[in-house]
Order: structure tokens, then C-alpha cells, then sequence
């Protein structure tokens, strides 16, 4: 795929109205009307690995097919490429395509901006982003957008690339700042993502009482973003329970018990809770449907 592609893509997935389709099938998903089986894992040279996604809610069906390589950073490469397929149900006619990469990390973010807006204790304030990669930026132009967070920090393993960031934010009228280490900006942040390939945890123990935290960047039952002390101190929530239960590392290394974790599908309305709260996504095929019902739904 292009960077036109790409561009495309952003512009027809604005998160706010992307986090606002994320909630329209993730009811429709609690309701029994959208399908989507367990996302295909196949194993590539280099520690990568080809990642097929189908999801249908009657209406339009999408498969999302792309590859992960870890290594890609240290070779300039994106760490993901592919695309989203999406097709009317009932005749299988093509109704257009998106830049996998984008997609995922646009959706990807519009849920986590969803789960904020209904869970975080204090959604105002100062957001902490882990990673500065695309993910990284999504999420922090998300929160920018759909709660008009005070200043974003960006922390990560480079320097340089936090810097980068920042300074991109900064051009686009968010205020940014990068930031070498993560704990000073965790006691002062309120919203903290963590956005990241590390096999480690990279979110401080030490938060605020009133902290929401998102974990998005892995997808592996033994790697956690986030420690598991800190884990065992939240209000546990996910994007998918089923793929939770083997993927979420953050919980499963925690030894969560899975009786007190959320899906979002299940928060309807603002929460108000006491924190920390933790939301942990592994992304899920629906939320690619979202995507695609936003940019190609009139075409049904």
C-alpha cells in the first residue's frame, strides 16, 4: 500500500466518529449479530507472522490480512503491512479497500478513545504515550481530538524518536513534550497508553489513584506492558474477552481472574469508578469491521 493509500485511509476514519461506530457494533456484537472467528496466527522467517481477520455482521463482511515483523524497525521497514477487505455479505461485491496498517492503528485507537470516555476516572488532563510509532501517534492524536487532553508526553526507548513525535504533535497544535524517563510523567498523567513491541513492562507500578491505563501494543500470552502489580490493583476491562483470555499477556502473567474482567461491549454508559483502571486491547476483526463501516457503510 501508498502513502496516498495511507492518507486515504485517515481521511475517511476520523477517530470521533470512528470511536462512536466502534460502540454501534460492539452492541451489535453483544447482541449476537456480528461474527468473527479466532484470528489465524501464521508463523514467517524473522520472527513474523501473517495474521488473517474476518468479521460479518449479516451485512458487510471484512477480512483483514496483514504481516508482523518485529525487525522491520531496525531496518526501516514498517512493522505492519496489508490491507482490510470489505465486501457487501450477501452478494460478496467489493465495496473498497483500506491501508491495513492505518486501519488497524485508527481503530485501534478509536476504541481505546471509547474506552476512555466511558471508564477513565479522570479523562481530562495530561496523556502519557509509551512508543512513538504509529500506534503511539494514533492514540495520542485520538485523545487530542475526542478529550482535549491538556499535554501530551512521549516516552520511548529512543529518545530521538520521542522527540519526533513531539514535534509533529507540536506542528499539529497539541502540546507535546518528550520525556527520557517514564515515572515523573506518570505521577502528573491521568491517561496513560502504553503503545509498544517490548516483551517487558514499560508502564511505571507507581501511577496516579485516578489513572485510566491502555495497554494496545502486543498480542502474546507471555509478554505484559504493564506490571503485574500494578495490574492486580485495577479495574480490569478488555476489547474481546475470548481473545483476552489467550492473548492479553498484561493479565494472564498477572494471574488475573477473568470473573472480573470487562469486555467494552459490556460498558454502555459512562462508569464512574474509582482507579486505576486498566483497558487492555489485543484487537479483535470487529473493530476492523467498524472501520469498515465507517468509510464504506453508504455503499450498502
Amino acid at each position: 500500500m501508498t502513502t496516498a493509500d495511507a492518507e486515504r485511509t485517515a481521511e475517511l476514519l476520523p477517530f470521533t466518529p470512528l470511536a462512536r461506530t466502534v460502540a454501534g457494533v460492539l452492541a451489535a456484537k453483544a447482541a449476537g449479530r456480528v461474527t468473527a472467528p479466532e484470528r489465524l496466527h501464521m508463523p514467517l522467517p524473522g520472527a513474523g507472522v501473517l495474521l488473517a481477520m474476518p468479521a460479518s455482521d449479516g451485512e458487510m463482511a471484512v477480512t483483514k490480512l496483514v504481516t508482523l515483523h518485529p525487525g522491520n524497525a531496525d531496518k526501516g521497514l514498517p512493522l505492519l503491512h496489508g490491507e482490510v477487505v470489505a465486501m457487501c455479505a450477501r452478494t460478496g461485491r467489493r465495496l473498497g479497500m483500506l491501508d491495513g496498517p492505518e486501519a488497524t492503528a485508527r481503530r485501534t485507537a478509536a476504541a481505546t478513545l471509547l474506552a476512555a470516555t466511558r471508564l477513565a476516572p479522570h479523562p481530562g488532563g495530561e496523556l502519557l504515550v509509551l512508543g512513538a510509532g504509529v500506534q503511539a501517534m494514533a492514540h495520542a492524536l485520538a485523545f487530542a481530538e475526542g478529550l482535549g487532553v491538556e499535554r501530551v508526553h512521549v516516552c520511548s526507548l529512543r529518545l530521538s524518536r520521542a522527540e519526533a513525535m513531539a514535534d509533529r504533535l507540536s506542528e499539529l497544535g497539541i502540546p507535546a513534550t518528550a520525556v527520557a524517563s517514564a515515572e515523573e510523567a506518570a505521577a502528573r498523567a491521568s491517561l496513560i497508553v502504553a503503545a509498544t513491541t517490548s516483551p517487558t513492562p514499560v508502564v511505571p507500578e507507581n501511577v496516579r489513584e485516578d489513572a485510566f491505563i491502555a495497554a494496545v501494543g502486543s498480542f502474546h500470552a507471555d509478554r505484559a506492558e504493564v506490571p503485574a502489580a500494578l495490574v492486580r490493583r485495577c479495574r480490569l476491562f478488555v476489547d474481546d474477552l475470548d481473545a483476552a483470555r489467550t492473548e492479553a499477556g498484561d493479565l494472564i502473567l498477572a494471574g488475573a481472574d477473568w470473573k472480573d474482567v470487562t469486555p467494552l461491549e459490556a460498558v454502555t454508559e459512562r462508569l464512574e469508578l474509582t482507579g486505576p483502571v486498566f483497558y487492555k486491547s489485543v484487537g479483535h476483526a470487529s473493530l476492523d469491521l467498524a472501520a469498515a463501516r465507517l468509510a464504506f457503510g453508504h455503499l450498502l
